[in-house]
Formats: C-alpha cells, sequence, structure tokens
C-alpha cells in the first residue's frame, strides 16, 4: 500500500514538472493585458499635442453660469471621439479629457484650458459663441514655471483629489440653487457665485505663492461599453425608482406560481392581496417634500450629458513665504456644493498629502518618506493631467454639463470685480463696411 502511493505521488510530480505551465494564462492575462494596454497608451500619448489656452474675460457677463453650461454642452461634442476595437487595443487610443484650471500666480488668478490641439478651433468657437468678447490667447504650459522636483529643499506643496460623498448619481448643489429667483429681490442677493470665494482668496496670495485647481473632465455616454460610457441612467433610474418607493416589476410573481397558489387557496390573485388604503395613493405622492427633491435631483442629473471627472488642488510655495492655512482656500469653495441629502466634494483621504500616525509605533518612522512619495505622485499626475489611480481605472465619477458649469465658469463683473482679476479692456468690433483694401 505504502509503494502504491508512493508511485502515485511520484506521478503527480511527474505530471506538474511538465505541465505546470499551463496555469499560467489563467493567473497572467490579467496582468498582461494591463502591461499591454498601458504600453500602447504610452505610444498614442506620447504623438498627441496639447495646447494650453488661457481666457481673458470680458467686462460685463449677464448670464455667467447658464452660458457656461451651453459651452460645456459644445465642449461634449468637440471632444468625444470614442475608440473601436483596434484603436483601443493596437493603436492605444483612448477619450481624451479638456483639462478646466483656475489657477492663481503670485496673487493673481488665471483660466486655462488644455485639451488636444486638433480640437482646438471648435473648443474656441463654441467659447466665442456665448461669451464673443472673451480673448482667447495661446500660452505656454505654466507647470514648467516651478522646479519638476517639488517638494525639495526650496518649495513646500500641499495637495489632494476629490471624490463625491455619496453615489454619483447623486447631485451636487448646482448654481441655481445660488441664486435668488424672487422678482423683488435685491441685486446683490441674487448674484451670489460660488466662484468669488475661491478668486477672492486667490488674490490674496503673495509673490513665490501658487494655487492650482485642477477640473478634469471626459464625455461619456450612456453606455456599458467602457471604452465609449458608463451606464449612468440605469444606475441613477434604479436609485431614483428605489427612492420613490416604486414597485419593481422584475420581482413579480411568475405565472406557475401565480396557477399554484389559485389552485391551493381558490382565489386568484388579485383577491388574495388585500389593499391597504395608502396603496391607493401612486408612490410619487406618498413622498415627504426632502424625498421629493432627492427623486427630482437625481432624475434631472441623469437626464443631462455626462462627463467623467476627476478634481485636485495643489498650493505650493517658496518655503520662506508658505502658508498652511491656504490650503483652507479651495476646501471652503468645494465645500459650497454640498447638500445633507444628496452629494458633496470631499478630499480624497488617500491621497490628501497628511497621514495619520499609526498606534504601531515603528510605522511613524516612515511616515516622512511616505509623505514625500505621496506629494511627487500628487504633483507629477497634476502636470501629467492624468486621473488619480493612473494608470489603473478608477478614482473618476461623473458630474452633468451643469454641475460643471457652477464649479467652472467665467464670473460677471458684479460677483468678481476685484482689480486682480484679468478682463478685456476694450470691446473689439469689426472693421467698418466699404473700407477700402490693397
Amino acid at each position: 500500500m505504502p509503494q502504491e502511493l508512493l508511485l502515485n505521488s511520484n506521478n503527480v510530480l511527474v505530471i506538474l514538472s511538465n505541465w505546470w505551465w499551463i496555469a499560467l494564462p489563467f493567473l497572467l492575462y490579467r496582468p498582461f493585458f494591463f502591461l499591454w494596454r498601458w504600453w500602447r497608451f504610452e505610444l498614442w500619448i506620447s504623438k498627441q499635442k496639447f495646447v494650453v489656452l488661457e481666457i481673458t474675460i470680458p467686462k460685463e457677463i449677464l448670464k455667467p453660469v447658464k452660458a457656461m453650461e451651453q459651452v460645456f454642452s459644445a465642449f461634449w461634442g468637440n471632444v468625444y471621439d470614442p475608440a473601436d476595437w483596434w484603436e483601443h487595443w493596437i493603436d492605444g487610443k483612448t477619450l481624451l479629457s479638456i483639462s478646466f484650471e483656475i489657477v492663481s500666480i503670485d496673487g493673481k488668478p488665471h483660466f486655462f484650458l488644455r485639451f488636444p490641439e486638433r480640437s482646438r478651433s471648435a473648443i474656441e468657437s463654441s467659447i466665442f459663441a456665448q461669451y464673443p468678447d472673451a480673448e482667447i490667447s495661446e500660452v505656454d504650459d505654466y507647470t514648467k514655471y516651478v522646479p519638476q522636483d517639488i517638494p525639495n529643499k526650496n518649495w513646500s506643496m500641499w495637495a489632494t483629489d476629490y471624490q463625491l460623498s455619496k453615489n454619483d448619481v447623486y447631485p451636487i448643489k448646482v448654481y441655481s440653487k445660488f441664486f435668488e429667483e424672487k422678482p423683488d429681490a435685491p441685486k446683490e442677493e441674487k448674484r451670489i457665485d460660488p466662484l468669488s470665494t475661491l478668486l477672492e482668496g486667490m488674490g490674496k496670495l503673495g509673490p513665490g505663492e501658487q494655487l492650482w485647481v485642477q477640473i478634469m473632465a471626459g464625455p461619456i455616454t450612456d453606455s456599458k461599453n467602457p471604452q465609449e460610457g458608463l451606464p449612468y441612467t440605469a444606475k441613477g433610474r434604479a436609485v431614483a425608482d428605489k427612492l420613490a418607493k416604486r414597485p419593481d416589476e422584475s420581482k413579480g410573481k411568475s405565472i406557475i406560481q401565480q396557477i399554484a397558489e389559485v389552485l391551493i387557496s381558490g382565489k386568484t390573485a388579485e383577491e388574495t392581496e388585500e389593499k391597504k388604503p395608502m396603496d391607493i395613493m401612486p408612490p410619487e405622492m406618498r413622498l415627504t417634500p426632502g424625498e421629493r427633491d432627492i427623486v427630482a435631483g437625481v432624475e434631472q442629473k441623469i437626464s443631462r450629458l455626462m462627463f467623467n471627472c476627476s478634481i485636485r488642488f495643489v498650493y505650493l510655495a517658496k518655503k520662506e513665504v508658505y502658508q498652511g492655512a491656504v490650503k483652507t482656500i479651495p476646501f471652503g469653495f468645494f465645500q459650497q456644493f454640498a447638500t445633507a441629502d444628496l452629494n458633496a466634494l470631499r478630499p480624497w483621504s488617500n491621497t490628501i498629502t497628511k497621514i495619520k500616525k499609526h498606534w504601531f509605533l515603528p510605522l511613524n518612522l516612515i511616515i516622512p518618506r511616505r509623505l514625500y512619495l505621496r506629494k511627487r505622485k500628487l504633483f507629477k499626475r497634476y502636470i501629467s493631467r492624468v486621473p488619480p489611480l493612473f494608470p489603473r481605472p478608477g478614482g473618476t465619477f461623473t458630474l452633468n454639463i451643469e454641475e460643471l458649469a457652477t464649479i467652472f465658469h467665467f464670473p460677471g463683473r458684479d460677483v468678481a470685480s476685484a482689480p486682480f482679476i484679468s478682463r478685456v479692456k476694450s470691446k473689439k468690433g469689426g472693421s467698418p463696411p466699404g473700407l477700402p483694401v490693397e
């Protein structure tokens, strides 16, 4: 008997030594496709040319946020160009994003856009359609004018990525909630713009200080194909139906189950079910005002064009002028879009440049090194304009054009009248008709 067991074990060892490689494709196919995709993407993106435009806003903007919503709607069509199977896996093509950036350099705010150069004409046309008096000029990437090894012995920084506190089908507070709609309300009450908080804070920075706010947005469709979009409508509809307590038709009784109940009880399904007084009312009529607002907010969000987004900010300054309290400026700005019953933007604890001490004391010895590496990673991802978890997927969330316009738009003079904000000094007009031309 022991000899038979020895022979069997020898046979198993022989089989394993000869056929061990069969398991490798099942174990390594995911890492292989990930590395392949990353390699092809790096080759493809290295051939793409990007342009940075600075927008000098006009003196008077009557509807700054509503106009920007139309701009985002046009941007969606300007940039949306999904890859087919060959382009995705062989060429390495992907859906590119537009980076919307509000930057303060030595206390002077700027509005920048960074996007593929091939979309320049369409994007400029979209801006001029709503802001005909704006000035658009191509500029060098401002991130190149600071040391590329920050943080270092001369420069300090503080940064974080942002994420939503709830499922991204719940909307954040949008611009219509910031404006007083009553016709008899004073003008100053009507002109409440959340962007003024950020711009006023940026104007307080001094020489050697810079605050960068970046909103990256890539157009997506309501699709299950990850190369084209995300199935946000189905997800949002499921959330809205659950909140509205609408019956789930997919969980109804089967025909066989209904026949069995009739044969056993002798009553039809309608006779068996006892209608309660509240069941006669439609589900929507049984909602509280707060629940009704949540359902309306979710349904309104998924009805508009969507972007896949990531948001981050970086504060960097020379060590002799570095102020840790400056980080509260973007904190306060993004906090304005929070609502208790819907959604909110909050710093992502996995990326924030602050690491809490651990109860296991030896781990605290490496906190400075971990913090340095996290800062380097955040700085590099900002200047490269890549998502938070790049090259891995994830870390992004969906915002519609109304939400994006609330966060990024060009403010009117009544809202942000501070002298540090650059505006077009004079209105440009066309040449008079009949002017002789050589």
